[in-house]
Parts: structure tokens; sequence; C-alpha cells
């Protein structure tokens, strides 16, 4: 069985032609959609979504990643190789992160002779990363499509900080139930707060939890989300929306120590 997965920020009609140009290809490929509503040009956000779930697939599987602002320009395509997966989208960083919570990785520059009968500078997607995709869980060597290069564009969720009386963050994601994903690891939060400890963003208060059910309905909380970071939510609600806050937002979060 070889897994294919697609994100992008395509919506609903554009990932059809991929998964043809797939199926057309390797019939018996099983195709899986991370996501397709990926906010538009949101690099880093198609990132996080991808990072997200890459850990639960099979060895084996490909990753199609597809945000892509620069299509048609001189940028890269790409496959990565990392632990016993694979990645393939346009040189931005978006792969980058995936990849390396896989361990050490391998990066190639897609050479787009022989992929496709034509390519449009608009739609790489179709055109050159399923394509591919699909000869790589067909059984075919990627240097025969690609060529080794130590020139990539990297990306990663740092850029915080925690201090004594404040948290400073960058939201990455924000998730369809409105909880606010932020770029920093639990484990860092963890390092430095306990929960119980009271919080508070835009003059509201929270405390950190462990479960969104420890807030009665509506109420704001703070906690360490299944995906492994730092997040604040409303119970039964939108954090996003009570708090104005979307994709890219900082955000300043106040500390009260005892």
């Amino acid at each position: 069985m070889s897994v294919i997965t697609l994100t992008t920020d395509f919506g609903s009609l554009y990932p059809a032609s991929m998964k043809g140009v797939i199926l057309s290809i390797n019939p018996d490929a099983t195709i899986v959609d991370i996501s397709h509503s990926v906010p538009p040009t949101d690099i880093r956000a198609g990132a996080f979504a991808l990072y997200s779930v890459v850990k639960y697939f099979p060895p084996g599987t490909i990753h199609i990643g597809v945000i892509d602002p620069g299509v048609g320009s001189d940028r890269k395509a790409i496959i990565v190789k990392a632990g016993d997966q694979w990645f393939v989208g346009p040189d931005n960083g978006l792969l980058i992160p995936s990849a390396r919570l896989l361990g050490a990785i391998e990066v190639y520059e897609i050479m787009e002779d022989g992929l496709s009968e034509r390519i449009s500078s608009t739609f790489h997607g179709r055109d050159i990363f399923a394509p591919a995709a699909a000869y790589l869980s067909n059984g075919k060597d990627v240097l025969e499509i690609a060529r080794k290069t130590d020139d990539y564009v990297g990306m990663d969720f740092s850029g915080y900080t925690i201090e004594k009386q404040f948290i400073e963050a960058t939201v990455v994601y924000v998730d369809d139930f409105g909880n606010i994903i932020t770029n920093i690891p639990g484990e860092k939060i963890l390092d430095e707060i306990e929960v119980g400890t009271l919080l508070s963003v835009s003059g509201r208060q929270m405390p950190f939890l462990n479960t969104y059910s420890g807030v009665s309905k509506w109420e704001l909380v703070a906690l360490i989300g299944s995906h492994g970071f730092f997040e604040i939510a409303v119970n039964q609600g939108s954090a996003s929306r009570l708090l104005h806050l979307a994709n890219g937002n900082s955000i300043r979060i106040g500390m009260s120590r005892s």
C-alpha cells in the first residue's frame, strides 16, 4: 500500500486534479487529505498542520504540501527524505519542520523534465508535486527525478519569549474550534509555569490547566494541546473570535506567580 497525503490551501476544487494525476500514475495509491483549508498563502500554518500529524503515518508515506505563494517564480521544487517518510513541495520552508521532526533530512531538487506533458506556471501541485510523489510511490528512485542539494529554505517555530511576568508568542494556527495554537512547545511552558497558574490575555484571566473542561462553558483556558504546543481555548466556544486573534498575530500573556 502506498500512502500519499495532501496538505494545501486550495479549498474544495483544485485537489481533485492532483488526485487524478496521482491515481493515473499509481492506481493503487491511498490518498489521505490532511487539510485543504490552510489559510491562503500561510506557509507557517501549513507547516504546522503537517507537523502535527506526520508521526502518525506508516513507513513509506509520501506527504505533498502545497502552500506556494511563489509558484511560477525561481523557487525550487523539492523532495525531502526524513526517517522513513518523504515530503514533496515547494522550497519555501513548508516541509522542513515536519521532516526534521522525523530525523535527519536529505533534500533533493526536482528536475521537471518528463514529469508532465505541460507544466502550468500557476499549478505546480498538479503538474510537478503530484506526479513526483506518484512516481516515488511506484518505486522510482528519487535520483531519477531529482538531484541532491544542500541549498534549501528552512523554517522552525522559534521566536517566543518566556519571562518571569509574561509570555510573548506567535499564533501559528487557529483550528476549526477557534483554539489559538502558539509556537511555544509544551515542554518549554511546563519548565516555567505550573498547572493552576493564573494567566491573562487582553485583560481577561484564564487558568493554565490540563483539559478544556477544567473551566465552565464559555470561559477561557490555557493548556498544552494534543499537538504538543501551548494553546488558548474557550470551553465550547472560539478563543480566536473572543480575542480577535488570527494566524500570524503576536500575543502577549501575563503571568501571576506566587
